[in-house]
């Protein structure tokens, strides 16, 4: 009995302050995961060296606590038309704006990640556009009137040399 309570008080922990303590097959079937999303639960495993219904628990415990936060095809962007793309350095005039201007990111497609830098520039969008005149259009249209913005400084991606990768488990 004492031990389901330290069960239910490690669940309440890790929910509350958002970590998870992780063991070493953890580790390696969010490894796993991280490179085949699609790797089905027994094959998955047979991998980390358990049964089935123990791995799927495990995955399940892992959404749970948010440590595993979704699944996604990765799709190149070229071959669907959209592989225009920029690197937009923003400056906001005062940090009164800084939660609206977060929300009307959140709000366009074509800005596919947005990272709050310390120091100056502010922020940092990556934004992907058909081609030069579709981007332009974007700046024009949308860029320019995000809230606070004092300042964008555009760099165009010749080549990814690296495309994001998981996180070295």
């Amino acid at each position: 009995m004492a031990r389901s309570a330290d069960r239910n008080m490690l669940h309440k922990r890790v929910s509350r302050y958002g970590f998870c303590v992780i063991d070493a097959i953890d580790r390696e079937i969010l490894r796993l995961l991280q490179n085949d999303g699609r790797m089905s639960a027994t094959a998955l495993a047979a991998r980390v060296g358990l049964t089935v219904a123990p791995c799927h628990r495990r995955i399940k415990e892992l959404e749970r606590a948010g440590v595993l936060t979704g699944y996604r095809a990765v799709v190149d962007p070229a071959a669907v038309g959209l592989g225009f793309q920029t690197l937009v350095f923003v400056t906001l005039r005062d940090r009164t704006q800084m939660l609206a201007f977060e929300e009307a990111v959140g709000r366009h497609e074509q800005i596919v990640k947005a990272d709050r830098l310390f120091g100056d520039p502010d922020f940092l969008l990556k934004v992907i556009a058909a081609d030069l005149p579709g981007y332009q259009q974007f700046y024009d249209d949308v860029l320019v009137n995000l809230p606070g913005v004092e300042k964008l400084t555009s760099t165009i991606v010749m080549k990814t040399v690296k495309e994001e990768a998981g996180l070295p488990l």
